[in-house]
């Protein structure tokens, strides 16, 4: 059973879950009830209406403008169908809907631990929650599996069975044959793992359609290679292909809309381990575009791995390029888990995107790409480090880098994001997380023109 269908369904008697200002009973048991419950109309309180028969009559919620606090009605209502009433015509119906479908995701690949049944009939935006709903819900899965189950060979198998269903083409550049095509950067940070290291490349739609490039790090474990994390930083590095996971998340939406777009989807899919050959502090790796990079800190292989593939998608003649990764501590210390960064080549395009993002409730925001900062990560005997000389600005630092090997190209975008719930709240669980993905969503088809009547 997918989410949507856990979460919507179409019966013909539903119960009504009326969202008001204020509650004004109009029978006496109804106002008996209401002084015995103690029930006030204070923003979020909910009460569930008897019938005199002690049957549900309704469910009264007082209108709160977070959608995500309605949807911890998801725990708290019995099991039944329920009809979204908004007699205040406040809400954001289809955040709203959306929050109430994301409340009933479990991470289900090892236990089923499927919720009661609490459903919505369903919305007339059925189809494009539903396919919200898939994006997200691909995206928490994915990074919610442990490396053992998401490695290099599982991220080209489920890119495999993505253009299977939306008949796309998937070309695969895997171990040595990285060295034979030009992708070193990618074969050195990733050769130490027995899960050999790859380049892929999906391509969908119309080629007469402007080229979007959506980049993702898929670093699908780090131990921080030869410069070694200790346990707490190894802890969570199963989502450090939390980048990968939403190039692919955005993909397969885009593809399940039918946007006029022809798209390509970039991952270097890596594991950042230790063995014999691993790369090492000192070493100096060629880039498909020519730079040299002097290692520092083999526990940057992010930016890396990146190097190549931003340098591949400015060969695919875009309109736009797209990177998402899980780059860097320093933004979290910024911004916090919940907030991603993002950098533009182009100040410009930050603005509509700013306010698609807040009226999602998707929130971004962005830290400047100063040049000055360059001198962080100078190198004496290479064109770049790939590590700072001091901790200052580190996702700036990173953003920096990362740029050297986009300038010339179209206008890009970087994200860099946690992926993750550090704790649990209503819709959204402790785990593996999709940020900025409706945002980028929406905007993209601003960005491209894309009308409703396109779609």
């Amino acid at each position: 059973m997918t989410l949507f269908q856990q979460a919507f369904s179409e019966h013909p008697h539903s119960i009504p879950l009326r969202v008001l200002n204020e509650f004004h009973p109009k029978t006496a048991f109804e106002k008996n009830y209401l002084k015995a419950s103690g029930f006030d109309s204070t923003p979020g309180n909910y009460l569930c209406l008897p019938k005199e028969d002690g049957s549900l009559s309704a469910v009264i919620y007082c209108f709160k403008e977070d959608p995500w606090d309605l949807a911890r009605l998801v725990e708290l209502l019995p099991e039944g169908q329920y009809e979204l009433l908004d007699e205040t015509k406040k809400l954001n119906l289809k955040s709203t809907y959306l929050a109430w479908g994301l409340a009933h995701y479990r991470f289900e690949h090892f236990i089923p631990n499927r919720t009661k049944s609490v459903t919505l009939k369903k919305t007339s935006q059925a189809l494009e929650i539903q396919h919200a709903l898939e994006a997200i819900s691909m995206i928490r899965d994915w990074v919610n599996l442990p490396a053992e189950s998401l490695g290099p060979d599982e991220i080209q198998a489920i890119m495999s069975e993505l253009a299977q269903i939306h008949h796309a083409q998937l070309k695969g550049i895997i171990g040595q044959d990285l060295l034979l095509q030009n992708f070193p950067a990618i074969h050195a940070v990733g050769r130490a793992s027995p899960r050999e290291p790859r380049l892929l490349h999906l391509i969908w739609g119309n080629p007469k359609h402007p080229v979007l490039c959506l980049v993702g790090k898929g670093v699908c474990f780090d131990t921080g290679g030869l410069d070694m994390k200790n346990s707490s930083g190894m802890a969570l590095m199963k989502k450090d292909m939390g980048g990968a996971a939403h190039a692919l998340g955005l993909g397969q939406w885009i593809m399940a809309e039918k946007l006029p777009i022809h798209l390509h989807i970039i991952i270097p899919a890596v594991d950042n381990v230790i063995s014999g050959n691993s790369y090492r502090p000192g070493d100096v790796i060629p880039t498909r575009q020519g730079l040299f990079i002097e290692i520092t800190d083999t526990d940057a292989e992010g930016r890396v791995i990146l190097s190549d593939a931003l340098s591949y998608a400015r060969e695919q003649a875009p309109k736009l390029i797209l990177d998402f990764a899980t780059l860097t501590g320093a933004a979290r210390v910024a911004l916090g888990p919940d907030i991603p960064v993002v950098y533009a080549s182009e100040s410009s395009l930050l603005k509509e995107l700013f306010q698609i993002a807040e009226s999602q409730g998707d929130l971004l925001w962005s830290l400047p790409l100063h040049q000055a900062y360059r001198e962080y990560f100078k190198s004496e005997i290479a064109d770049m480090a790939n590590s700072s000389v001091n901790s200052y600005a580190g996702s700036i630092t990173a953003a920096l880098f990362l740029e050297s090997f986009t300038k010339g190209s179209a206008p890009w975008i970087h994200v860099d994001l946690m992926a993750w719930n550090v704790s649990s709240r209503p819709g959204r669980p402790k785990g593996g997380e999709a940020q900025g993905l409706r945002a980028f969503f929406y905007w993209i088809k601003s960005y491209f023109e894309i009308s409703r009547s396109d779609d």
